[in-house]
């Protein structure tokens, strides 16, 4: 537990603090060891601290973050693990709900261990920077809110897994941590309110950053976050204020062409919120390789984490063809946007006996011309995207149906499908919860926001949303083992089709806690019910 929860080894005298590019504002070589008794005396110093906390919201490489965000995916009805040709290892025990507690928490230990790594980074901003003399004292505050958001974002990611968790606020040393237990789901929720509403009138509008510090924090990210952190809660009101401070703001927009949303081209778009920061420069490793882990085999990936033909079927139902042709790569594609070099003497290929669906994640294909060499690396400059508007126009449609506002439902959810060409939705009530539900999984599928809004979505009995889709007799079961004709997903079985049978109501709505945590807490942390 200790060395986990702490997620750095360090003592109270000496702390390794690296400091590296990702972004403009990145731009520090990496450095060594500093003493703490003499660290933090000056601005510079400060602001290297920050970037440490910018830099541990993904670390080195894929395994510790983007595995999980990955994987989270693959818990839906949006995506299968994929891989037919290696064994799965513990995608399965999450993806597949297969109820082994310690496999399934062994998936999870990475996550679990940077994201209080991330947490204790921006610990030391917060208690330390307060005692440095700022000749701008609106930078100083600005720091300390910049810190104060990330860890409110980090502790989002923690509790909308576990559930509530271990709040950690300070420096603190292995005596201190001994003990510590889980904080309720209600006390963690609240302690990420309670950082993102102070952190708020300390952070500049998008457009009051100079273009080198374009990726930092903003005003608008941490009231988008602060809606989604409401939203889960069913807090409607308060996240209605906090949207409707965002749009008001004028700051975003959506981009014309949603193509053009997850390219690297695009990195902190006007679209954009909140993204993770990358750079491509070979000598750091802080390019994203998650473009790698889920692409085609035949061109270089792993194929971990494929759509599948359920997710297909939704874009087609809807004559969503702009969307799905972002979204979804097919076997023997002849026309791959933005890449000239698939075509029908050359089409893209995704060998159905080695992929459970014969399809690929589009919004991270990465064109061949613009691929680093080597590419299998983390040297990918593509932002991974957290938080975009047209994911603050559904939650704004989604909370204003909730209250029972469907005229101003209808016009955020229109907005953002018009992009599209899509036909205006004109139900109310109901029908419309249903149609904002629909469209939160087309325009977002494969984001990472899927399994989230399954967990908290309720529906008509009464139920979750996941526990409609999953279990022996969900839907999404139902579909792969009854209904489906998919010529690929049904053919190949080295990724059994019944994924999503062995759910258990009352178990699998959160994932375990690592067992590796319990363990090293002398059973001061609690596991999640069920497990």
């Amino acid at each position: 537990m200790k060395h986990y929860i702490l997620g750095l080894s360090m003592t109270a005298a000496a702390l390794t603090m690296s400091f590296s590019s990702c972004s403009d504002f990145l731009n520090e070589p990496i450095l060594g060891q500093q003493d703490m008794a003499n660290y933090f005396t000056t601005e510079d110093e400060c602001a290297k601290q920050v970037i440490g906390c910018y830099q541990g919201l993904a670390c080195d490489d894929w395994w510790q973050i983007y595995k999980m965000y990955d994987a989270a995916d693959m818990c839906t009805d949006d995506m299968w693990m994929g891989n037919t040709t290696q064994d799965p290892g513990d995608y399965y025990h999450l993806a597949h709900y297969s109820g082994n507690t310690v496999q399934a928490g062994n998936a999870c230990q990475n996550f679990w261990q940077y994201r209080y790594k991330g947490i204790l980074q921006c610990n030391i901003a917060i208690q330390k920077i307060p005692n440095v003399k700022f000749n701008d004292e609106a930078l100083g505050k600005r720091y300390i809110a910049e810190a104060k958001f990330l860890r409110a974002f980090q502790y989002f990611d923690l509790v909308k897994n576990f559930g509530g968790v271990p709040l950690v606020e300070g420096l603190m040393m292995p005596d201190e941590v001994k003990g510590i237990q889980r904080a309720s789901t209600a006390d963690t929720y609240a302690f990420i309110e309670k950082d993102l509403l102070e952190a708020i009138p300390d952070l500049p509008l998008r457009s009051q950053y100079s273009s080198a510090d374009l990726g930092r924090v903003t005003k608008g990210a941490a009231q988008g976050i602060l809606a989604k952190v409401y939203l889960y809660q069913q807090k409607y009101k308060e996240a209605e204020a906090q949207l409707q401070a965002v749009i008001g703001s004028k700051e975003y927009k959506l981009l014309d062409n949603f193509g053009d949303v997850w390219s690297m081209d695009h990195n902190n778009s006007e679209e954009s919120l909140f993204e993770i920061q990358t750079n491509g420069t070979m000598s750091y490793n802080l390019g994203e390789r998650l473009s790698v882990v889920v692409g085609s085999r035949d061109d270089a990936g792993w194929s971990w984490g494929l759509p599948t033909s359920n997710l297909d079927k939704a874009f087609k139902d809807e004559g969503d063809s702009i969307r799905e042709i972002w979204t979804i790569l097919h076997h023997n594609q002849t026309y791959v946007p933005n890449d000239n070099t698939w075509n029908a003497g050359n089409p893209y290929i995704i060998t159905p006996s080695k992929h459970k669906s014969a399809r690929a994640n589009m919004k991270l294909f990465i064109p061949i011309a613009k691929r680093p060499s080597p590419y299998d690396g983390p040297h990918i400059n593509l932002n991974y995207r957290l938080l975009r508007y047209a994911d603050v126009l559904l939650m704004y449609a989604e909370v204003e149906n909730a209250l029972g506002h469907d005229v101003e439902a209808r016009g955020a959810l229109n907005t953002v499908r018009k992009r599209v060409n899509l036909a205006d939705v004109t139900s109310s009530g109901t029908a419309l919860r249903d149609a904002i539900r629909k469209e939160r999984r087309l325009e977002l599928a494969l984001e990472d926001n899927r399994l989230y809004d399954l967990r908290r979505w309720n529906d008509d009995n009464g139920k979750k949303a996941i526990e409609n889709l999953m279990g022996p007799n969900g839907t999404f079961v139902h579909y792969n083992l009854v209904e489906s004709t998919d010529p690929y997903e049904t053919t190949n079985q080295n990724e059994n089709s019944n994924k999503g049978y062995n759910f258990v109501n009352g178990r699998d709505e959160l994932f375990p806690i690592p067992n590796s945590e319990i363990i090293m807490s002398d059973g001061s942390i609690k596991q999640n019910p069920g497990y």
